[in-house]
Formats: structure tokens, C-alpha cells, sequence
């Protein structure tokens, strides 16, 4: 579920964030459902616990979970600040890309025949 490139320059923790996120977004993880304990999944995931801890205590911040204390950590509804957040942050990382892809000579009849080929394998609004 929870695979991490130790070899990434970026953070465990932050691989963490953007897994649960992800597994969040596409509804993998549920509303209220149960997150793993930090010493389970630090022992799962062979990496020290604070490392969870720091990942959890990102994901609370930014709304993603909440914790309960004595209980765990669970999965927040998700609400329309989620929701405006993510595609705001997505807008400006895809306005970076699609800048870059057209500098590098990608047409724009191929980025709109991208978009369709995602509209059409009905994997919009999925993380592939």
C-alpha cells in the first residue's frame, strides 16, 4: 500500500503525506476509517517512528486526518477547503508542466489528446 523510494531526495515523511493524500483523494482510505498505528507502521515500514508521527501530524494539519486522542489517527471528511486547496496547488503544478512540455515542442492538439485519452479511460478523477 505503502511503497517509499528510500533513495528519493525527498523526505520520508513527505513521500508519506503525499501517499496517505493520494490514498485519501481517490478514496482507497474511507471517511473515519482507522489509520495504522505509528509503531505499527513504522515496524511495517522498517523507518523510525517519528518519521510516522511527523507525516501524521502534517496530514492533521492540513486537514487530511484527525486524531483521537487514546483511539489513533482517522481519515476527515473530505470538505470543499480540501478540495480548493489541492486543485489550486494542481492548477499552478500543471500550469509549470504544460509551460514546459510546449517549450520542449509537445503540441497543443497533443496535451488536449492526452486529456481525452484520460476522459475516455474513464480514469478521470483517479490516480492512476
Amino acid at each position: 500500500m505503502l511503497d517509499l523510494d528510500f533513495r528519493s531526495r525527498v523526505p520520508i515523511y513527505e513521500q508519506l503525506v503525499e501517499k496517505f493524500k493520494e490514498l485519501i483523494i481517490t478514496e482507497v482510505l474511507k471517511k473515519d476509517e482507522q489509520l495504522p498505528s505509528i509503531r505499527a507502521l513504522a515496524k511495517e515500514l522498517t523507518i523510525n517512528p517519528n518519521t510516522i508521527q511527523k507525516a501524521y501530524r502534517e496530514l492533521e494539519m492540513q486537514s487530511y486526518i484527525y486524531s483521537v486522542p487514546g483511539k489513533g489517527n482517522f481519515v476527515a471528511a473530505m470538505t470543499n477547503k480540501i478540495n480548493e486547496e489541492r486543485l489550486s496547488q494542481l492548477k499552478e503544478e500543471m500550469t509549470k508542466l504544460l509551460a514546459e512540455a510546449m517549450f520542449l515542442g509537445l503540441k497543443r492538439e497533443e496535451i488536449l489528446g492526452i486529456i481525452e485519452e484520460i476522459d475516455k479511460s474513464g480514469k478521470g478523477g483517479r490516480v492512476r
